[in-house]
């Protein structure tokens, strides 16, 4: 007699664990959610009292390869930020609301503990983006993925007035740029950060001063949620374009949302480039122009602005506790991104 238990798939477990997630998941609902947890699907009552012509943005991603440095350390409880962080500020970059997420959870072997403090990551980082964690699948798969391994995948959903979105088409010669510190790495890069660790035996548990922790805490630091910081400026400034800065680095994200017949400059040395940054471009002898298509250098995301508007929207960046910087500026010329 053989059971789904004796083929490596314990339901029963699973059923524990929804048990077990449920409160902390709970803690991000609004009036808006109708479901309870556990049902076959989720349901969200959308609002659009306030919207004339609605629009619903989605967004899905994932965490990459930094999810096995979370592994090699055993360090779960900040996983789960980034991956609500990928999504949404991609979202926002057309300044949409983002209104509910859910998750993808999968692993050979589900270790309760481990797979509950990564959702607790996750219903955190939907408290930070505003949003409500409504659902998610939890996937045990014997012999897909190595003891310890763990794969995540998000999606999240929106709202935005078709009037106010915004999607890079109203960019013109001569607006400003504005950088958005990043809180670090983010979640891009890893495959190179990872090797580089390889090649040089470098050790995640070493203190560094320049860090002010450990290597592989400096790298499970949170990709930063600028949900806040978008939406309050949505408000009160004209924003032409806005850029999530991902895989590709700056030049690679900046050009999406430009016009054609414009050209972007960025001016290096206008924003602080982190220590982390630093450390990766000499312990891999990394070329510059590899650097800057592959992280963001210390700007997360880059909002495009009239000239006019540059007092205003640096004053209610800071009044936010962002840290905005003037990064370069737009004008005619073939269509691209050159750092100067």
């Amino acid at each position: 007699m053989l059971t789904y238990k004796d083929a490596g798939v314990d339901i029963e477990k699973a059923d524990k664990f929804v048990s077990q997630i449920k409160g902390f998941v709970q803690k991000t609902f609004n009036k808006n959610v109708i479901t309870p947890i556990g049902g076959f699907a989720s349901a969200y009552l959308l609002d659009i009292v306030n919207y004339k012509e609605p629009v619903i943005t989605s967004s899905t991603d994932g965490v990459g390869t930094k999810l096995k440095i979370a592994q090699q350390l055993n360090k779960h409880d900040t996983i789960g930020i980034d991956l609500v962080a990928m999504c949404v500020n991609d979202l926002i970059t057309t300044t949409s609301k983002p209104l509910f997420f859910l998750d993808y959870f999968a692993t050979g072997k589900l270790e309760p503990e481990t797979a509950a403090t990564v959702i607790k990551g996750i219903a955190k980082g939907c408290e930070i983006a505003r949003c409500a964690l409504v659902g998610g699948e939890t996937a045990e798969m014997p012999g897909m993925y190595k003891e310890g391994e763990y794969d995540l995948a998000g999606f999240a959903v929106g709202v935005v007035e078709k009037s106010k979105m915004v999607d890079g088409s109203k960019t013109e010669d001569g607006n400003i740029l504005i950088g958005l510190a990043s809180s670090g790495v983010h979640s891009n890069g890893y495959s190179l950060v990872r090797k580089i660790i390889e090649l040089k035996n470098h050790d995640l548990k070493e203190y560094y001063d320049k860090f002010g922790k450990t290597l592989g805490e400096e790298l499970l630091t949170p990709t930063k949620i600028y949900v806040d910081a978008v939406l309050t400026l949505a408000e009160k400034i004209d924003i032409k374009a806005i850029a999530h800065i991902t895989g590709g680095g700056i030049p690679g994200n900046l050009i999406r949302v430009i016009n054609d017949g414009l050209k972007a400059v960025i001016e290096e040395g206008s924003w602080e480039i982190l220590p982390i940054f630093k450390w990766i471009e000499k312990e891999g002898n990394v070329p510059k122009e590899d650097m800057y298509k592959t992280f963001n250098m210390g700007i997360g995301l880059i909002i495009a602005i009239d000239k006019k508007d540059e007092k205003e929207t640096i004053k209610i960046l800071e009044d936010i506790g962002e840290k905005p910087y003037i990064i370069g500026y737009l004008t005619k010329g073939e269509k691209a991104v050159e750092i100067l």
